[in-house]
């Protein structure tokens, strides 16, 4: 019975250690939120200056994951992700381009929504 109690602790703490791992926020490797900043200019028609956009139909942007932006840039980019309007805005930037959009972006403040 002994063994038992030691393997259910175990599991316990095991479920404690990935919940943790899971709730830390990713950051995009290598982003600079400055160097952001000036690229994110092109984005501001759509989502908003600083990523609120106030237009139902175009994602917020700001408070998101650093790494969940820079995917779905990367997305975008390789075709993976199909949405004319990005794939266009996409094509000139480079990884490091999209690297410090992301940095930018999940810097920003996001909504806060009340339920």
């Amino acid at each position: 019975m002994t063994g038992g109690m030691n393997m259910m602790k175990t599991a316990r703490y095991l479920a404690a250690a990935a919940a943790l791992a899971v709730s830390l926020p990713v950051q995009a490797k290598g982003g600079n939120a400055e160097a952001g900043k000036a690229k994110a200019a092109s984005c501001a028609a759509c989502h908003g200056e600083l990523g609120v956009s106030t237009i139902p139909a175009f994602p917020i942007l700001a408070g998101q994951k650093s790494d969940y932006l820079y995917h779905a840039l990367k997305d975008y980019k390789t075709g993976k992700r199909t949405n004319p309007i990005m794939i266009e805005q996409v094509k000139p930037l480079s990884d490091q381009d999209m690297r410090d959009l992301a940095a930018f972006f999940s810097k920003q403040k996001g909504l806060t929504l009340k339920y």
